[in-house]
């Protein structure tokens, strides 16, 4: 067995995490409540998905005094807007929406990150699409949605093909919508994020490029700063539960597929292809992560696409 730490409390991963209390959803008898925490989740977000499932925060946070609240958002841009407007208090998103949200002065902290999961975003074309490369695409239309992973996997992508950003013409929808505009040929590609990405591709439509040697493809833990200030012992509890359950999907994810496919409306062998690409395992935003989250920043900057150069270690939680 061995130990990762996260945040100040040592967690033990192992053959400990497969036991039937981490996702049983029993609850003891809750404290005096000292408030709710009120989480935005979304269908990338694969483990919130199970541990809402399965009841496990309940089950951690409800003997310390806390509810457990959930709010499902499309993307991960609305569900920080959420975020901003005190309507949420905790969630997962990709790299991007972090940023964007941080730039037009989201009161947020980033918790905790994930491992890179590159190969879980990619650049697609319909079936039997002309494209041969991403250098293609200039004066094509792409469809994305604004401000998430899969936008600055397109923003990476021209930039190493040498396509300038504005030689594209960018459709910013919703994925629901962008998959329907890609199969009736009304937008040449579309970049998107799992377990998006692995329907369309089950579905026929064919892969340009992944994010491999583009983007690093963290998700990342935000809070409400002023959550996060006032509730800190939610938010540690909350992290080594998800972190405890990370590890079991990357041991079950037959399982999780099973559990989390009626739920969102995915095929469970389309679900275990987005599983299988993706990295499990929490961790403290540390000097290089951050770098990394920096270098998104400042691109998304040079192309004029937030309004001020943004520093993103200036929103590390403290606690």
């Amino acid at each position: 067995m061995t130990t990762r730490i996260l945040g100040r409390r040592p967690l033990l991963v192992g053959a400990a995490l497969a036991a039937p209390a981490l996702l049983s959803g029993s609850r003891k008898a809750v404290a005096a409540c000292k408030g709710t925490l009120r989480i935005g989740y979304q269908k990338a977000s694969v483990t919130l998905f199970m541990a809402k499932a399965k009841s496990v925060l309940e089950a951690r946070l409800n003997p310390l005094g806390y509810n457990v609240a959930w709010a499902e958002f499309p993307s991960g841009p609305p569900l920080l807007e959420a975020l901003a407007s005190n309507a949420v208090d905790f969630g997962s998103t990709g790299e991007p929406p972090v940023i964007f949200a941080q730039a037009a002065g989201a009161p947020l902290v980033y918790v905790a990150a994930t491992d890179p999961s590159p190969r879980a975003v990619g650049l697609l074309q319909p079936t039997g699409g002309k494209l041969a490369s991403v250098k293609d695409l200039a004066g094509k239309a792409v469809a994305v949605a604004k401000g998430s992973s899969a936008h600055y996997l397109l923003v990476s992508a021209l930039g190493h093909a040498s396509v300038p950003y504005e030689a594209v013409t960018k459709v910013f929808l919703q994925p629901a919508d962008a998959r329907a505009a890609l199969e009736a040929r009304a937008v040449d590609a579309w970049a998107v994020w799992d377990p998006f990405l692995a329907g369309a591709q089950a579905a026929g439509a064919e892969l340009l490029t992944d994010g491999t040697g583009l983007m690093p493809n963290r998700a990342y833990y935000t809070a409400r700063q002023g959550f996060a200030a006032a509730h800190p012992e939610a938010l540690h509890n909350a992290i080594d539960t998800l972190n405890q359950l990370e590890t079991w999907e990357s041991q079950h994810i037959d399982e999780t597929a099973a559990v989390i496919a009626p739920a969102i409306g995915v095929p469970p062998t389309v679900l275990e292809t987005a599983f299988a690409r993706q990295s499990y395992g929490l961790h403290p935003l540390s000097p290089e992560i951050f770098a990394g989250q920096q270098r998104i920043a400042d691109s998304f900057y040079k192309l004029g696409l937030i309004p001020a150069k943004i520093d993103v270690s200036a929103a590390a939680w403290n606690a």
